[in-house]
């Protein structure tokens, strides 16, 4: 019977580290709150000022501007490694500070005076929710390099990278009927209350055991925290570069480049290929992009972590990647069926559904290779180094289609995933791990000796 209380009381624990129930439910809705600003934000926003006639000049200027913020954070992940309040554990308190600015800049955007017409002040909001949403994506990603296992990191993502997609579209749908409902204003500070919402998660459960719910509560350090937390910014970015120059870094980080070409290359491409060349409206498109993304979702939530989980790391990365460039190259070569829709249906569906796994995969890679001791400014290098290529993508693709036609451009995107796939041949995590275990001595004799109290 005493068993069965404890086993019961672990089930149902409010400590991340303990209860992988609760780390799984916890990182969901973390990852539902980051969709939320984006699906508004980079979506339902610029719709909406498209509808009112703004020019593709000025759209793309409020894009431009709320877009800065993404990349502030290769400077932020370091600040959280760096400084902490660790008696309430290493990263939750940043996440609970990102999530409170997201709360005010939602709530702000809806004060603005005529936001149709007042440029300056929708992008001063918009940068300000795009700055506390990337705050809160690199103090989660830390947080869950943190406290997720091993061996639990791809089912995690699976449900992380899904919720992310559903808070995406459901928050672009549902804003936009609010938007055209009941106006502005009310519509973008009524995102507020489900932001609000999310918070009880970070606030509600603990890191480790015995650390402090909040400032006032009692509670103290946890041992593993001390022993994994560096005070030096010197030891922090010695113990960096220790960690990314080893092989298997420097070869995912590559990678993750090259394969955010992909990705930058295939998101412009789709919009103006469908409408260019298809001929398909704008909504069309719109309607295609959010049931495909949702389905992928759907699918990386419940098969694509397992996946990784059951067959590895690598053979699942090589398995999306070869799919990749089979998928890309065969629909390049079938120009005779571009025009039956039920074929581009499936190509974006088919698509989304690799690329949400694939995105799976690599998250579970990276925490992988990731160390504790500066785990959230590692991880968010890999993330910048995707995102670099997202960017460099999309500029190469006005260059590439000047140059050559629609089935050159597709054969040429098929090359990416066959880069990654080669490089991934040299990735080795039972080694990489081994190595990075070994840095553990070096963390200890340089962490804080001194003990936080209550």
């Amino acid at each position: 019977m005493a068993k069965e209380k404890n086993r019961q009381k672990k089930r149902f624990s409010r400590i991340l580290t303990d209860n992988a129930l609760t780390r799984y439910v916890t990182f969901s809705a973390l990852y539902t709150a980051q969709g939320i600003p984006e699906g508004i934000t980079f979506f339902a926003i610029p719709a909406w000022l498209a509808m009112n006639d703004k020019s593709a000049m000025e759209i793309a200027a409020y894009v431009g501007v709320i877009g800065i913020p993404w990349s502030f954070k290769i400077l932020i992940a370091p600040l959280m490694d760096r400084w902490t309040f660790l008696a309430m554990g290493r990263k939750r308190p940043w996440v609970i500070f990102g999530q409170l600015g997201l709360i005010i800049s939602f709530l702000c955007i809806g004060l603005i005076p005529d936001p149709l017409n007042n440029a300056f002040g929708l992008m001063a909001a918009g940068f300000f929710i795009s700055f506390f949403g990337a705050f809160q994506d690199v103090a989660t990603d830390g947080m869950a390099v943190d406290v997720i296992p091993e061996n639990e990191q791809a089912r995690a993502n699976g449900l992380m990278w899904g919720t992310k997609t559903i808070g995406i579209s459901a928050s672009l749908i549902i804003g936009t009927w609010l938007i055209n409902t009941v106006g502005f204003s009310i519509a973008i500070s009524s995102l507020s209350i489900a932001v609000a919402m999310i918070m009880i998660f970070p606030i509600y459960f603990k890191e480790r055991a015995g650390e402090k719910l909040m400032p006032w509560s009692p509670g103290e350090v946890s041992s593993e925290s001390k022993q994994t937390q560096l005070r030096s910014w010197k030891h922090i970015f010695k113990s960096l570069y220790k960690v990314v120059r080893l092989k298997s870094s420097v070869v995912f980080g590559i990678g993750a480049f090259v394969i955010g070409l992909m990705f930058g290359l295939i998101d412009t491409l789709l919009p103006i290929f469908s409408i260019q060349e298809l001929g398909w409206t704008n909504t069309s498109f719109s309607n295609a992009f959010s049931i495909t993304t949702v389905i992928g979702g759907f699918l990386g939530m419940f098969i694509g972590g397992y996946l990784v989980d059951y067959f590895g790391k690598i053979k699942m990365l090589s398995v999306y990647l070869s799919l990749l460039i089979i998928l890309i190259a065969v629909f390049g070569f079938m120009t005779n069926l571009w025009s039956n829709n039920v074929v581009v249906y499936g190509f974006i569906l088919s698509y989304y559904t690799l690329y949400t796994f694939l995105c799976i995969a690599m998250f579970a890679a990276a925490m992988h290779l990731c160390w504790k001791t500066v785990a959230a400014t590692q991880f968010t290098i890999y993330m910048a180094l995707s995102n670099m290529g997202r960017a460099t993508g999309a500029a190469m693709l006005g260059v590439l289609k000047t140059h050559y036609s629609w089935e050159i451009v597709f054969l040429i995107i098929a090359i990416m995933p066959l880069i990654m796939a080669i490089l991934i041949r040299f990735i080795n995590f039972d080694k990489h791990r081994v190595t990075v275990d070994s840095f553990v001595i070096l963390n200890q004799k340089f962490a804080a000796p001194q003990v936080i109290k209550d």
